[in-house]
């Protein structure tokens, strides 16, 4: 844990303007930014923080061209293959709605979660996630349990990240000043961070500044 930063959420935003900056295919950013992923990941471990969440696809997401969308499942269907095969201490959990998603795809996320969850660190992944589908799913989760009264404790624990402690600092790249669906429930007192830098651009300095800006504020949590 560094400045009393245990879990770091990032909104990887601007591959396909990157892209689109060199005259290359939006598909081209993504993957990209897929490294780009493995390099921020490995710099968090490096600087232990224990657990990193990313926003890889969101349920609007679908709404983007075919191309784009299949890439996309692509580059996630090489990461789980990946994963499966790496050394690296983390825990790999999904988090949002994959009854969606290719069932082969399903059964690698599946596959994959249960191999690494032992591990020491954290990565939780974004799939076709939407903050506010995930309150609604765990209010019917409850409901459909028998409960009458639905308390807070109740939602943190039903949620799709369930029992993983809220975010302590989100990062958003790319320019963009809004959460957009991202850990709604989570969100509540988790420090914010912008910056015009789009996601293939970031650089492991730009991150360090953040935390130590993070180190300066004071989160009083609803007290004085």
């Amino acid at each position: 844990m560094i400045n009393g930063i245990r879990h770091i959420a990032f909104i990887m935003d601007g591959n396909g303007r990157w892209a689109k900056k060199r005259l290359m295919p939006r598909e081209f950013g993504h993957k990209v930014g897929a490294e780009k992923f493995k390099e921020i990941l490995n710099y968090c471990k490096n600087i232990d923080i224990d657990i990193v969440t990313v926003y890889a696809f969101s349920t609007e997401n679908w709404k983007r061209p075919q191309n784009e969308v299949n890439s996309l499942m692509q580059l996630f269907e090489q990461f789980t293959d990946d994963a499966m095969n790496s050394q690296e201490p983390f825990r790999v959990i999904f988090i949002g709605d994959r009854s969606v998603m290719n069932p082969d795809l399903i059964e690698k996320m599946n596959n994959l979660e249960k191999k690494t969850e032992k591990n020491s660190k954290t990565v939780c992944i974004a799939l076709n996630y939407g903050g506010r589908a995930e309150i609604v799913n765990a209010v019917n989760t409850l409901i459909s349990q028998g409960k009458k009264n639905i308390t807070e404790d109740d939602i943190t624990s039903t949620i799709y990240s369930g029992k993983l402690p809220p975010p302590d600092m989100i990062v958003r790249t790319g320019g963009e000043y809004r959460l957009s669906n991202f850990l709604m429930w989570q969100s509540s007192y988790s420090e914010l961070f912008f910056t015009n830098t789009l996601w293939p651009d970031l650089k492991t300095k730009e991150i360090d500044e953040m935390i130590t800006e993070f180190a300066g504020r004071k989160r009083r949590f609803g007290g004085i």
